[in-house]
């Protein structure tokens, strides 16, 4: 599960002004995630979990996320966003310390324990999902620095036996709305380089609150909504409008041969047509004689 830009105030309240409530519509994407029987590997979060940075935001967002990973039995992985302050994220959500990063180009200016990028390494069975931190401190725009970029390029000099997975907040792709040019990510030629050639078969991002998807260096990337508020496309060329709609999250089937990204909006409408149940389907498709859902291979050892 593909899940974006939460961006938790530091205290409940609508965002902006408006009435979008941050902690409900994730509230909605959890509970929703918990009844349709579904069980991922993963839930993963690609940035913006706050929308300030405050300790307090992070600790809601693990109040109600971990009930929910538990309940799924799968595990989290979380990306930074640029609204979000690595000190504190590591602090609320557990995460380590230490960083496989050295060296590490564009810390802020009271660098200490827990202000190095947020970056790591997971495994799920032979796939490998790398997180990647494209935050700037004190800036919206993004970049990963030269350090991430060696760390990376070290990492995937060794194939992963499924491949790999590569987490980044800022989406490596042309921006659909205007405005959007002044916080993307930038020196893209450096990272496209590095992925050239590798095991990456996707790239999972956030940021600009609505569903874009395209190609970087041949790799599929999905950017999903935010689960907090969504981007309004059918403004007038150059215009931007945030909105509390069109937020929603994406599920990730991983097949041997593809990477299939499905949106799912948070807002549901009446019925069109016949609701079929779940049996009810099994039995339609026995009833034609379809194959169709055979027993997943073992995942190759590492």
């Amino acid at each position: 599960m593909h899940i974006s830009d939460t961006h938790l105030p530091g205290e409940r309240s609508p965002l902006y002004g408006s009435g979008a409530d941050a902690d409900a519509n994730l509230a909605s994407v959890l509970s929703r995630l918990v009844d349709s029987g579904l069980r991922p590997d993963a839930l993963l979060f690609t940035g913006d979990l706050a929308d300030r940075g405050d300790a307090s935001s992070y600790r809601r967002l693990r109040e109600m996320v971990e009930p929910a990973v538990a309940a799924l039995g799968c595990e989290a992985v979380w990306a930074m966003g640029n609204h979000d302050e690595r000190a504190a994220m590591r602090a609320e959500l557990g995460l380590a310390d230490e960083t496989p990063v050295s060296g590490t180009v564009g810390r802020s200016s009271d660098a200490g324990a827990g202000s190095a990028p947020v970056v790591e390494v997971r495994w799920f069975g032979g796939m490998r999902v790398i997180v990647l931190d494209s935050t700037v401190p004190g800036q919206h725009w993004g970049r990963v620095d030269e350090a991430q970029l060696e760390w990376l390029a070290t990492e995937l000099s060794v194939p992963a036996p499924a491949g790999s997975l590569l987490l980044i907040h800022h989406p490596p792709l042309p921006t659909v709305l205007d405005l959007a040019v002044t916080v993307e990510l930038r020196e893209q030629a450096a990272l496209a380089e590095v992925l050239t050639g590798s095991d990456v078969r996707g790239i999972l991002s956030g940021h600009v609150h609505h569903p874009s998807f395209g190609t970087f260096a041949g790799i599929p990337v999905a950017a999903a909504s935010s689960s907090a508020y969504g981007q309004d496309l059918a403004q007038p060329v150059g215009a931007t409008r945030g909105q509390d709609a069109a937020q929603g999250y994406n599920l990730v089937h991983v097949y041997d041969g593809t990477i299939v990204h499905s949106v799912v909006g948070l807002e549901v409408g009446a019925d069109v047509g016949e609701p079929v149940a779940a049996d009810e389907a099994g039995r339609r498709i026995a009833q034609r004689g379809i194959s169709w859902r055979t027993p997943a291979p073992a995942p190759p050892a590492r």
